[in-house]
């Protein structure tokens, strides 16, 4: 490919306590973001599927907008971001997406209830599917959706950090 065909994305490394999270970035939006403690080599995998022409360039300078709003929101002063995101999915998985965007912090929905919002409430298990391929963890908050009787359900990044993410958010 040609360098014009090339697509420049920056990232950073951000650590919040325990948790390393790896941010990615295009010029037109947040479009990683990694699970706690998840291998760069991750990163690099999803933007070889996603991004394959891919410029890779670390720049914590560039990446302050990003990390600011999730220091801001891990300290508990950010109840919604207002960064670009720059969202690569089939347009099922981006349906899915924008319908997580819609849920505000503190609240939950449950799988069914999403289907329901995309107006495709027989796609239950398609909606879970779109959920777990969510490539901007937390921004898109995947972590807000829970099991129909109010159980917390599979989260890519681990049950232990959903429950953090919630209880972050005000649930008990």
């Amino acid at each position: 490919m040609a360098l014009l065909d090339s697509i420049k994305v920056y990232w950073t490394a951000f650590q919040y306590e325990n948790w390393l999270l790896n941010i990615a970035a295009t010029d037109r939006g947040l479009c990683f973001l990694s699970l706690p403690n998840e291998s760069f080599e991750k990163m690099i995998h999803w933007l070889d599927l996603h991004i394959p022409n891919a410029i890779l360039e670390e720049n914590g300078e560039k990446m302050k907008l990003y990390t600011n709003q999730f220091k801001h929101y891990f300290q508990g002063n950010r109840f919604e971001f207002t960064l670009p995101l720059d969202l690569r999915g089939t347009p099922f998985q981006l349906s899915v997406w924008h319908a997580m965007l819609q849920i505000a912090h503190g609240q939950t929905q449950s799988y069914s209830e999403l289907a329901s919002l995309i107006r495709n409430p027989r796609a239950v298990r398609a909606v879970g599917a779109a959920i777990g391929a969510n490539p901007v963890l937390i921004a898109v908050p995947c972590h807000r959706v829970i099991g129909k009787n109010g159980a917390l359900t599979g989260y890519r990044g681990g049950m232990e950090a959903k429950r953090k993410l919630l209880l972050l958010e005000g649930h008990a």
